[in-house]
């Protein structure tokens, strides 16, 4: 009796996993679904997907960048920052462009504040005033 149940509990599984990306996924900006990623890309396999997937999907959202990444793969420039700079001057002025602002926002997303002394800081300077005294005095 169980034993054709079994495609149906895969499939309720399958469904499970799914619609818990897909939560995981909205919920701020997905930022609980990338640590279930990066777990997920060290199994072999899933890594090679995973970036294929990425891959295609950058190429879909902007071409540019997409071109730009492979050359500096091709390049090797992941692992020598001397080779990047070379790659850099390869590209042409679109390519260049569209791996800056991704850069640009790739940064912008690591330098987020830790805790809330430097949110405040960071707020007080987007508001265009100098940090607080008491910043000024650690400094020294």
């Amino acid at each position: 009796m169980l034993l054709y149940l079994i495609p149906v509990f895969i499939l309720g599984f399958l469904l499970l996993v799914m619609a818990t990306m897909a939560i995981l996924s909205r919920y701020k900006g997905g930022r609980y679904l990338r640590p279930v990623f990066q777990f997920l890309t060290k199994i072999p396999i899933l890594k090679g997907l995973i970036q294929k997937a990425s891959e295609k999907a950058i190429d879909r959202y902007n071409p540019e960048l997409g071109s730009a990444m492979k050359k500096l793969q091709r390049a090797g420039a992941d692992k020598d920052p001397m080779r990047a700079q070379q790659a850099l001057s390869t590209l042409s002025a679109d390519e260049r462009k569209a791996w800056m602002e991704a850069a640009g926002q790739q940064g912008a997303v690591d330098q987020q504040p830790v805790n809330r002394a430097q949110r405040r800081a960071m707020e007080r300077m987007q508001k265009g005033r100098m940090p607080s005294p008491q910043q000024k005095r650690r400094a020294k």
